[in-house]
């Protein structure tokens, strides 16, 4: 990452972070702005399509992500928190830089000019260059050993066309090591948890998240960490276990690690309250 005071960035939050996953967004602010990262969110935003639109209807699916691609300014990256709005995003703007037709009626959709030069990132890619530039060397342990399964599920999964971007698999357990966690070798770290059958074939997602949430507590983890807003709320719904593992947002405990959200009102947002698991890991009072 340039060595650079402050940095900014677009940014497109999408429709899990709006509304059940507030605390995501929160967090996520909360930590970009104590790196001197400014988060500068798209003025009319809509939403990806990536919940159900692309396998519904392919016409909308195609053009919902690139009206928010003629909302960034130029000269300025953008930035999508969720895996799989990136996704939409990212796709969208490899199809419009390779068909010549698509870009004309994108201009004449949205009354500018395509930029084939916009820089789509993930959290995800923010991070890994912190991570790089020695950002979380001179942080204190802030997670006190705490014992957390790193749950990828399958949105950093790419299709084919976009096999060549870059695979953050083992960044999150990288990050939990040097914030003092003990991130946990486990079976179901990349495992789907059926977030998009939780309407039509809710008995399918049940089965999921029941493995899923079985596996941690056979590693015996204090708690798992999501990389996706979708994850995490179908973990905690669909639980059904007696312990109910608490289940974080990884900008959740990023922030944690800082000394922050104890009193931000984030973990009452929880279904599955995590603040018996941080009161005695004395992370909150």
């Amino acid at each position: 990452m340039p060595d650079k005071k402050f940095l900014e960035f677009s940014y497109f939050p999408g429709c899990s972070l709006e509304t059940t996953a507030k605390e995501n967004n929160r967090s996520l602010y909360t930590f970009c702005e104590r790196h001197n990262i400014a988060l500068k969110e798209l003025d009319d935003w809509n939403c990806c399509g990536s919940s159900s639109t692309h396998s519904i209807d392919h016409d909308p699916a195609k053009w919902l992500p690139t009206r928010n691609l003629a909302l960034a300014p130029p000269g300025r990256p953008l930035m999508a928190a969720c895996p799989n709005c990136y996704m939409r995003l990212k796709l969208a703007h490899m199809i419009l830089n390779q068909n010549g037709d698509d870009r004309e009626e994108y201009k004449r959709l949205w009354g500018r000019d395509f930029d084939p030069d916009l820089r789509i990132i993930t959290f995800f890619e923010l991070l890994s260059d912190l991570a790089e530039a020695g950002a979380f060397e001179t942080h204190k342990p802030g997670l006190k050993g705490m014992r957390v399964a790193a749950y990828y599920g399958c949105m950093l999964a790419r299709p084919p066309v976009m096999r060549h971007e870059r695979n953050f698999y083992g960044l999150m357990e990288k990050v939990l090591l040097s914030l003092g966690a003990e991130p946990l070798k486990w079976g179901y770290s990349a495992r789907c948890c059926g977030t998009f059958l939780a309407a039509s074939r809710p008995d399918i997602a049940a089965r999921s998240v029941a493995d899923i949430m079985a596996g941690a507590e056979q590693v015996r983890a204090e708690c798992i960490v999501t990389a996706c807003a979708m994850c995490q709320m179908n973990l905690e719904i669909r639980s059904r276990l007696p312990g109910k593992t608490p289940v974080f947002h990884f900008s959740e405990l990023l922030a944690l690690s800082l000394g922050i959200g104890g009193g931000k009102g984030w973990f009452r947002r929880h279904l599955i309250d995590p603040r018996p698991l941080l009161r005695a890991r004395k992370l909150i009072g």
